[in-house]
């Protein structure tokens, strides 16, 4: 059975990875997962403050001073908060790429076009096989259009464009007004994969201590269906590779993804519950299935549900919501 895939341009043997997470900082876990057949090694994201604070020398003056104001503490994590700096970082991608055999995919989170874009060459020199950016931004400015804030991200995709040769994938969120355009403009720009979606973390409030508590939970496969949505009207309309990340846990989820569209299935939730091995159970269920349902490689079922052939997507998603409220009962 072929489960290969091509990714980010990529020759991939399956299309399994850990997603950008904590699960490749460890260097056991890098090689628990690619021991248990991860086809890549996707690791935590560098964050823009956190270069840009260490090149004007802030990060040490804010632990020092931050104290006279408890609202500044909380604006950005203290110095130990973060497992690498900058510097640290870059030795991590050295040394997981010394490690495995297969792909390395680093990560950048930021959203200006500013100075910190020159770790994009630098964690090229430093042995990625490939940079993702996760462009994460909650738009609360009201002053600030979409329009705005796209033409600010695409900036600074063009910039790591230019300075990069190793191929470019770009982590969204769902949210933009038009999701479609927004893709296709970034296809423009040459990127070679989008990844598909990036999860916001969902605060709470503390009402005995009121205060704001930043939660994350993990997936579940209830998050999967709208990325099920967006790979399957992204596919055949933009020449970059897709991923899917967010709601993938059960191999049906993975079968449905790669329906979809997709080229490349990222996982954290899953592995974090699971453990590596959980990428040796999907591959085998994903095979059996594949030999069930007489398919004879992974390319071959790839984007076989996506609209591609629908010649008016927005009518068959707006008929769907009908037909679904219609057969509401109660």
């Amino acid at each position: 059975m072929d489960l290969s895939t091509t990714y980010l341009g990529l020759r991939l043997f399956n299309p399994f990875m850990p997603g950008a997470s904590p699960m490749a900082d460890d260097m056991d876990w890098v090689k628990r997962l690619e021991d248990a057949g991860s086809a890549a090694i996707v690791l935590r994201s560098l964050f823009e403050e956190q270069i840009t604070r260490e090149q004007q020398g802030l990060i040490h003056h804010m632990e020092v001073t931050g104290e006279s104001s408890a609202e500044a503490v909380s604006y950005f994590p203290r110095p130990d908060d973060f497992t690498f700096g900058p510097a640290e970082y870059l030795g991590h991608v050295r040394k997981v790429k010394e490690a495995v055999n297969v792909p390395v995919i680093a990560s950048l989170n930021g959203t200006t076009p500013e100075g910190w874009l020159q770790y994009a060459q630098q964690i090229q020199q430093a042995g990625a096989d490939a940079l993702e950016l996760n462009v994460y931004l909650l738009a609360t400015n009201p002053a600030e259009t979409g329009l705005v804030i796209e033409k600010r991200i695409l900036e600074v995709v063009r910039l790591v464009k230019q300075n990069v040769t190793i191929p470019v994938a770009v982590k969204l969120s769902p949210f933009f007004s038009s999701l479609a355009h927004f893709a296709q403009q970034l296809d423009l720009l040459g990127v070679d994969g989008l990844v598909l979606f990036n999860r916001f973390y969902q605060p709470d409030i503390d009402i005995e201590a009121l205060e704001v508590a930043p939660v994350l939970h993990l997936s579940d496969s209830m998050e999967l269906p709208l990325r099920l949505r967006w790979l399957a009207i992204l596919s055949g309309h933009v020449r970059a590779s897709l991923a899917v990340s967010g709601g993938v846990h059960t191999s049906a989820d993975v079968i449905k993804s790669v329906m979809a569209g997709a080229h490349g299935v990222q996982m954290v939730s899953a592995l974090i519950a699971q453990g590596p091995r959980h990428v040796r159970t999907l591959t085998q269920e994903l095979t059996e299935w594949m030999e069930k349902h007489e398919y004879t490689s992974l390319v071959q079922m790839q984007a076989s549900m996506s609209l591609q052939r629908c010649p008016d997507p927005a009518a068959f998603e707006r008929a769907n919501y009908m037909k679904v409220l219609q057969s509401l009962r109660v």
